[in-house]
């Protein structure tokens, strides 16, 4: 031993103030994974022009549509992803707007939905061209300025998937659409909306996988499909959904298009929506069937084997109030007529809860 480890020692013998060695800094803790995500999603969001939906919400030269979402914006906001389907293109912000049969509405509808808590919107529709591709880029540039995601709609062939986060979960979403109206896609550019000859789902199902591969752990597909204003799905929308969901890359079906109700089922353990409702639109003629709506509700929930899987499903049912026009929670008798129709293919008996906001 050198004399100078032994003055070192008597040193500190003295002192009683050697220091011990720093242990090792210990590994970084990994975060956990989460467990669960919820997920919320709505109807048709369509603006018909000359109704109270239109009058009510113009404000001075503009207009305001937040008031229209206010009733149900808590119960949105609440959800880990709030999903809605944007289905006709926005105008200029001074027009000139126009309804039914070829839209292009007040651009204001997006920031009442981005106000609402909506996070992601699916854009593939029957209208989703009519105001041309001018008026498809408009859509999704509105929708990217109020922070809003979308998919089904596109400016550019290569664009990456649609995967959003929700609760700490990669989830992607897909979205397409069966008609465009008798309106052909411009020459050379065929991708702008994400098609299909209903039931054949093989290009949807490359999209999914697509998602996937970019690292979603959930998949979404949002369905614009098939007959109007029938409260029961046609063969082609049962067909449809039932090539979904027998692929892994598929956890969830939401459907759009009828405008009115139509049922939920459970198949092979995962959930479809067939028909989501109007959630924002002025079908007036046509009665309670076109003003009454749901609100899908879905918990999924990490399995042991590390995918996830909708361990609660609910349906919240909703109504829209034409004057002034509200998007506000169903009363007694909407709730039963709403229950009646997401029940006509077993749901309620495989576990889906009728809710409240």
């Amino acid at each position: 031993m050198s004399v100078r480890l032994r003055v070192g020692l008597l040193g500190c013998a003295l002192l009683a103030a050697c220091a011990a060695p720093s242990p090792p800094p210990a590994p970084p803790v990994a975060a956990a994974a989460p467990d669960s995500f919820t997920l919320v999603a709505t109807g048709d969001v369509l603006i018909h022009q000359g109704g109270s939906l239109t009058a009510g919400a113009q404000r001075g030269d503009g207009y305001d549509f937040s008031g229209v979402l206010a009733p149900v914006a808590p119960l949105l906001q609440g959800a880990d992803l709030a999903i809605c389907h944007l289905e006709t293109p926005v105008a200029g912000p001074g027009g000139p707007f126009r309804g039914y049969p070829s839209f292009a509405v007040q651009p204001q509808i997006v920031d009442a939905l981005a106000g609402a808590g909506y996070d992601l919107c699916s854009t593939a529709s029957n209208h989703s061209l009519d105001d041309g591709f001018d008026g498809l880029v408009r859509t999704l540039d509105a929708l990217d300025a109020a922070g809003v995601a979308h998919t089904g709609t596109h400016r550019t062939a290569d664009e990456p998937p649609t995967v959003v986060e929700a609760g700490g979960v990669r989830v992607g979403h897909v979205a397409v659409t069966f008609s465009l109206n008798g309106v052909a896609p411009p020459a050379g550019r065929e991708w702008a909306v994400d098609t299909f000859d209903a039931p054949d789902v093989t290009a949807t199902l490359r999209a999914a996988a697509r998602a996937r591969a970019a690292g979603a752990e959930v998949v979404v597909a949002s369905v614009h499909c098939c007959e109007e204003y029938d409260p029961d799905p046609s063969e082609l929308q049962v067909e449809t959904v039932r090539a979904l969901l027998a692929s892994p890359d598929v956890d969830l079906v939401l459907g759009h298009h009828a405008h009115v109700v139509q049922p939920f089922e459970r198949i092979d353990g995962e959930w479809a929506a067939y028909g989501l409702g109007n959630h924002v639109a002025q079908h007036s003629t046509r009665g309670f069937a076109t003003e009454d709506s749901v609100i899908a509700r879905f918990t999924f929930t990490r399995q042991p084997g590390g995918g996830f899987a909708v361990t609660r499903a609910e349906a919240v049912p909703v109504h829209i109030d034409l004057d002034p026009f509200r998007v506000v929670p169903a009363d007694p008798a909407t709730r039963d007529r709403v229950s009646e129709v997401l029940g006509r293919r077993g749901a309620m008996q495989d576990g889906l809860g009728i809710g409240g906001g």
